[in-house]
Parts: structure tokens; C-alpha cells; sequence
């Protein structure tokens, strides 16, 4: 019932997205909505992590990892769960940074409109934080 799809390009070479983007432990010092974001292990498929976005806390497992190219996992919270994933594709400007995610639940269809807006928003200040701290320390 919720899905949103939003891109940006950020210009630095996907190496940089990538090592930014995979730095769990590190996304609250660049998106000020993540208060936490812990990972006690490699970057890999079937490794779980926590964080909390928004007030919500989340429990996620890395679904799919490709260096460079594709970062995703699956969330689960109170009354709903997600599937959220990152796609970088080279071009001459950097990256195009495309970021997908559906979630679905009896809390997420009872509070549809306001979900779907929620994680528009979301989307799109993620996208520029992390373009932010990507072109920054370029």
C-alpha cells in the first residue's frame, strides 16, 4: 500500500556513495532523522541491523549487497515491515542514486496517505543528506 521511488545524482564516483551509504554505524552524523543506526558485523548478505528513524525503531536484515552497485534490506517494526534498497549507476556527472521502498502492515494500511507522504519526505532528504556528505568530502 506504501511505495515511493525517488533519485539524485551526486557527483562523486560510486565508490564514495557506496562507502557512505554502507556506513551503518555512521548515518546519524549525516541524516539527522537517524538518531541510531548500529551494526555489529560485516556488510553482507543475511546480517542484521537496528537503527531508529523518526522516533521508530526498526530491525533490518541486508537483503541484497553488490558493491557499488545495489544495497538493500527488509525492516520490521510495530504494525509494519519494509523493503528498502539502493541502486548507483555510474554516468559522467558521478552517480544516479535511485532509492525504492514498499511497506505494508495493518499499521501501514490503516495510516496509508500519511505513510506514503512520510517516506516521500524521508526519501528525499536522505537523498540530499547523502549527497550532501558525499560531495562534501570528495
Amino acid at each position: 500500500p506504501v511505495i515511493q521511488k525517488k533519485e539524485i545524482i551526486v557527483k562523486v564516483k560510486p565508490e564514495k556513495v557506496w562507502k557512505t551509504l554502507t556506513a551503518i554505524n555512521s548515518w546519524g552524523k549525516w541524516n539527522s532523522r537517524i538518531t541510531k543506526s548500529e551494526i555489529n558485523s560485516a556488510i553482507e548478505i543475511g546480517q542484521s541491523f537496528k537503527w531508529n528513524i523518526n522516533g521508530v525503531s526498526i530491525l533490518s536484515k541486508l537483503e541484497i549487497v553488490e558493491e557499488n552497485k545495489v544495497f538493500g534490506w527488509t525492516g520490521k517494526t510495530f504494525g509494519g515491515k519494509a523493503i528498502h534498497n539502493w541502486y548507483l549507476e555510474e554516468i559522467a556527472e558521478g552517480t544516479i542514486v535511485k532509492v525504492e521502498e514498499s511497506m505494508e502492515g495493518w499499521l501501514i494500511n490503516l495510516f496509508k496517505k500519511k505513510m506514503n507522504t512520510t517516506l516521500e519526505n524521508d526519501m528525499e532528504y536522505w537523498l540530499n543528506q547523502l549527497k550532501n556528505e558525499c560531495e562534501i568530502i570528495a
